[in-house]
């Protein structure tokens, strides 16, 4: 099992904006007088075989071990498929809590400030977390100290203390940051466009209030742990100096230490609330002298990673906004007109439920609606034009010349590899992948485009002065009024939210 079995191909190295020739690459030939006539060679790549790497641990847990002996350094990543969607939503935070405290709330014999100094004593680096829909434990030390480090890891993943103090103390840091969460026009601008596209109900549309962690005592966290956090939901990844054979011994003894008794295991993969967005424009009313733009809908859910569509559908979000400043949206919104630092669009295909497209720039109030109008235009040319074919060739030759970095160290490939069977992707997928990106073409995108972008659909969210933004600039080159008929649906004002409680705030 520790053997590593290499499938090598050739990737062609094609001049993208951005990427420098190799040193030498030009050698002594004469200095050509544009860089679109530099030339190189084809670059040689070695891909990584998954199953070189994987090990079964005690009780058919799955560990990617990816020996690295270049520096006498150990990284290990146990990935738990839980999450906040196990919460009661009355107790929303209970799960980031746990994950919180399994790191700062000690562990086995030693209390919270004893644990802490026992891992500085020992130069590791542990952290713990639980999201939505994944939960993760790392570890970082010397080879020297492995042993010593692994006791204080397991004893953090089965037997964290959860100390009381501690909690309190996380409680009171939380309570804080909800205080400011309408200061900064993004954090309002994610929380509204969420629920807008997914509801109040769905698993990512639960934001922590003072009443939910009010709700969390530590027996919830003791209980939470005991329920979820343990082998029957693990995968681990590993990477550094040492035997993979040692290691995985060394990691199937431990898993021993788990407690047996008043285990659940989760539903899996995760389930969400269903719910259907309402196009039109939104606004969350502040008084700033710039208004936070998010345009997006739904996508849809990733049934078969192989389908040459989400290939065409990952070259057309490069095209349109997804790939620096060569994009279309770049290029209109930043560089023609100068409405904006950045515009961006974002395509993305769920793993467990829809996702969605994104489309964000933040502009001068009186030109969100120009820098609006340019944006939807764009996704109109996507749908309606074939993409020239050397448009397309930069994105391409994008993907293919940054596959290699996927690859690029032993943690890299340790946690690719984890990474797929966490989310049930093949690692085939990765072999396949140039092929795939290279077969794309011009009608490819167009024809995904008329599919998945759908105008329609559209939900568009201000956070601005809407007083200054309606209006549109002064040359007249948009409105809002205009903006608004095009997606449909109307104008509605949201209701302002106490950041603490969220609920609405009396007019």
């Amino acid at each position: 099992m520790s053997g590593r079995v290499l499938v090598r191909f050739a990737i062609p190295v094609v001049l993208c904006l951005g990427l420098a020739p190799s040193l030498g690459a030009q050698g002594s030939a004469e200095i050509v007088a544009h860089p679109s006539e530099l030339t190189y060679g084809p670059l040689d790549f070695e891909l990584p075989d998954a199953e070189g790497f994987r090990h079964e641990l005690a009780g058919g847990v799955p560990a990617y071990l990816v020996p690295d002996r270049s520096l006498p350094l150990v990284d290990i990543t146990v990935r738990f498929r839980i999450g906040s969607w196990l919460e009661p939503v009355e107790q929303t935070g209970l799960a980031s809590l746990t994950g919180e405290l399994m790191r700062t709330g000690g562990a086995g014999e030693l209390k919270a400030r004893a644990f802490d100094e026992a891992v500085e004593a020992a130069a590791g680096n542990f952290s713990a977390f639980i999201g939505s829909t994944s939960a993760g434990m790392s570890m970082n030390c010397l080879s020297t100290v492995l042993d010593e480090c692994l006791d204080l890891f397991f004893s953090m993943l089965t037997e964290p203390r959860f100390d009381g103090d501690r909690l309190d103390l996380a409680k009171e840091n939380e309570l804080e940051s909800l205080k400011q969460r309408n200061d900064d026009p993004v954090d309002v601008a994610g929380r509204e466009g969420q629920w807008l596209l997914y509801g109040r109900d769905h698993v990512d549309s639960r934001f922590v209030t003072a009443a939910s962690l009010d709700a969390v005592a530590r027996d919830d966290l003791v209980a939470f742990h005991r329920r979820y956090v343990h082998p029957g939901h693990m995968v681990v990844a590993a990477a550094g100096d040492f035997d993979s054979d040692e290691l995985a011994a060394k990691l199937s003894a431990l898993l021993d230490r788990f407690g047996k008794e008043g285990r659940d295991q989760a539903p899996w993969p995760p389930q969400a609330a269903a719910y259907e967005p309402a196009p039109g424009v939104y606004v969350a009313q502040q008084e700033i002298p710039q208004g936070r733009v998010q345009i997006g809908h739904r996508t849809f859910q990733r049934e078969d990673w192989g389908h040459p569509d989400h290939f065409a559908l990952s070259m057309m979000d490069g095209v349109l906004g997804n790939g620096g400043f060569t994009t279309r949206l770049m290029k209109r919104i930043r560089s023609d007109e100068g409405l904006a630092y950045g515009a961006y669009s974002n395509f993305r295909i769920g793993s467990y439920w829809p996702s969605n497209l994104s489309i964000t720039f933040q502009s001068k109030s009186e030109t969100v609606a120009f820098a609006a109008k340019i944006a939807l235009e764009e996704v109109d040319r996507m749908r309606t034009e074939l993409v020239p074919e050397d448009e397309l060739q930069t994105v391409k030759a994008a993907a293919v010349e940054t596959f290699p970095s996927n690859f690029e160290s032993a943690v890299a490939i340790a946690s690719i590899f984890a990474q797929d069977e966490f989310l049930g992707r093949p690692h085939d997928y990765w072999r396949t992948y140039r092929e795939n990106v290279e077969a794309v073409t011009p009608e490819d995108v167009k024809r995904v485009a008329e599919l998945h972008l759908l105008p329609g659909r559209l939900v568009m969210l201000i956070v601005g002065d809407w007083e200054e933004i309606e209006p549109g600039d002064a040359d007249g080159r948009a409105t809002m009024a205009e903006v608004a008929e095009r997606i449909g649906g109307g104008v509605t004002m949201l209701p302002e939210r106490d950041p603490v409680s969220l609920e609405t705030v009396s007019q």
